[in-house]
């Protein structure tokens, strides 16, 4: 990622140059008014909830309103355009994902925003367990026989995902790149519809977190089949995991991170990381995502960057196979 070597060599000028106490002073100043998060999912999901208990601190701590704004569909794309778009002044604060940070650049020949140019990285927020997920009157009890039935029906099994490079596709791809089959894929735009169409059994499964999902197996909707973690939840210990459900040892463990926007003056970006850590460490605000079956995963910019060329490295084989389509 050039684009962003270059701007963290620039950052890293710039602080020591005579400008220095002019970033120092608009840090200082930050924020003067009302600060948006922008989250490109639904109400309720990860990213939303751990959104919402971020801003209520947030707010706290600089006495000034944070909202959360909520964008879904499209994979973030049009969320993260409009975001762009806005004030490079840390006023406006965008919840990526893998998908928006990682895969969209490998899909997308024509898309209208470029990470390594167009965003800053702050942190890292948050890392989600998937589960397997079916109708509770699906006809697999287990993941081995929805597997079995992939192999002799290839792009017969039907998946749901949040959109074509949402991290609920690219982890059931690499899941049935593991397990040597194809699925059919089945995109919708926001979650709600999503867990309808498993319940109904108009798509045979998708992979959600706990939390997510709770509702609708507290409602006996759904049912798991498997924990994509090495080790089962200790929020939910009957399930079992992939590899004791009879699947491959893959683990869907997806994230979510804030970035600002590209040209935020260095200092601003330093202080919200700072806000945001000190955030993520108070017991209200970690007790609040961990009792929602996350985990807090606080980072560095370089840590946070490292993290989407991990990603980048990973799907990247996905694409070329054609798993996962572009445009």
């Amino acid at each position: 990622m050039d684009a962003v070597n270059i701007r963290r060599r620039m950052l890293v000028t710039l602080a020591g140059s005579t400008l220095a106490p002019r970033a120092a002073f608009a840090a200082a100043a930050f924020p003067t008014r009302t600060v948006r998060i922008v989250v490109p999912y639904s109400v309720g999901i990860g990213p939303d909830l751990v959104s919402r208990a971020l801003a209520e601190r947030l707010a706290q701590r600089w006495g000034q309103p944070v909202i959360v704004d909520n964008r879904p569909g499209a994979s973030g794309i049009v969320a993260f355009s409009e975001v762009r778009n806005t004030a490079p002044d840390g006023h406006t604060l965008f919840v990526g994902d893998t998908a928006t940070l990682a895969v969209n650049p490998l899909i997308h020949a024509s898309l209208p925003y470029d990470p390594a140019r167009d965003l800053a990285p702050i942190s890292l927020l948050f890392r989600a367990t998937f589960l397997i997920l079916v109708a509770s009157k699906s006809r697999y009890a287990t993941v081995a026989e929805m597997l079995a039935d992939a192999r002799q029906q290839p792009n017969k099994v039907s998946y749901a995902s949040l959109g074509n490079g949402h991290p609920t596709q690219m982890c059931v791809e690499t899941l049935a790149r593991a397990a040597n089959v194809t699925m059919l894929h089945v995109p919708f735009k926001e979650a709600g519809a999503l867990f309808t169409a498993v319940a109904l059994g108009d798509v045979d499964f998708t992979v959600f977190g706990l939390n997510s999902a709770s509702g609708y197996l507290k409602g006996g909707r759904l049912k798991a089949l498997a924990v994509a973690a090495p080790a089962r939840l200790t929020e939910a210990p009957e399930i079992p995991t992939i590899v004791e459900a009879g699947g491959p040892a893959v683990e869907m463990r997806p994230w979510a991170a804030l970035v600002g926007v590209a040209g935020t003056p260095s200092a601003v970006l330093a202080a919200i990381q700072h806000e945001v850590v000190d955030a993520l460490a108070a017991p209200a605000v970690r007790g609040r995502i961990e009792a929602a079956g996350f985990e807090v995963t606080p980072s560095t910019p370089q840590q946070l960057t490292a993290r989407i060329d991990v990603d980048v490295k990973l799907y990247t084989a996905l694409v070329r196979e054609g798993r996962v389509r572009g445009d």
